[in-house]
């Protein structure tokens, strides 16, 4: 995937739920969305499996 739209979908959604849907590592999605100065670190996942 492109970087580009990489950092367009982190506009919207956060970086571990990106990582998830595309196969990807959620460190290096993590790395590209702060650089593009995203930045969902107060999200907190819920625990769905309730």
């Amino acid at each position: 995937m492109r970087t580009s739209a990489l950092r367009h979908l982190g506009l919207q959604t956060p970086a571990p739920v990106i990582a998830q849907a595309l196969g990807s590592h959620s460190k290096t999605t993590t790395q590209v969305l702060t650089e593009a100065g995203e930045s969902w670190n107060r999200y907190t996942p819920s625990d769905h499996t309730q």
